[in-house]
């Protein structure tokens, strides 16, 4: 074989790769999914996603809402002190109740977000407050806005919050 037959051969075989690469691209769906699936699907998110399911939230976050979801990115639950983390671990209530605490109802874009106080799913109220394309829910800053699913949309914060005591 000469060289040239080797860098024709070579060619065509990427061709062919580039090819079905890009049409397997193509067959692969990537249509809008649930809360619950874009959290699982966020690799920043998967401590959060593992909390879900203890807690037993998977299905609302599957079928229910609209919602707005503030989700403490995994270096949000790394600054919780370990003993409170594992003390929510063995509190189903417990942990249910932090995390419906991130929960707002209704569907509400971070333009859309207002210097207010809104009822979380938990009961409690948190602070929302904006300023320029700057939001914030009680001490935690947003650092992704708008990651959206069918049943609402997800804004991940920095902080881990913790509903007041009652």
């Amino acid at each position: 074989m000469t060289q040239f037959t080797v860098f024709a051969m070579t060619r065509r075989a990427a061709l062919a790769a580039s090819i079905t690469l890009t049409i397997a691209g193509c067959a692969t769906p990537s249509g809008p999914v649930n809360l619950a699936e874009t959290i699982a699907a966020t690799p920043s998110l998967s401590t959060l996603s593992t909390l879900v399911a203890q807690a037993g939230l998977t299905e609302t976050l599957k079928t229910g809402g609209p919602f707005t979801v503030f989700a403490p990115t995994n270096d949000a639950f790394k600054a919780v002190p370990a003993a409170t983390l594992s003390d929510l671990a063995k509190d189903p209530e417990k942990l249910k109740a932090v995390l419906t605490y991130h929960v707002v109802p209704g569907k509400t874009m971070a333009a859309d977000v207002k210097n207010s106080n809104a009822k979380t799913v938990n009961g409690a109220n948190v602070a929302l407050a904006k300023a320029g394309d700057f939001v914030t829910i009680d001490s935690g800053a947003v650092v992704t806005a708008n990651l959206l699913a069918t049943n609402g949309v997800i804004h991940t914060v920095d902080t881990v919050l913790m509903p007041p005591k009652k």
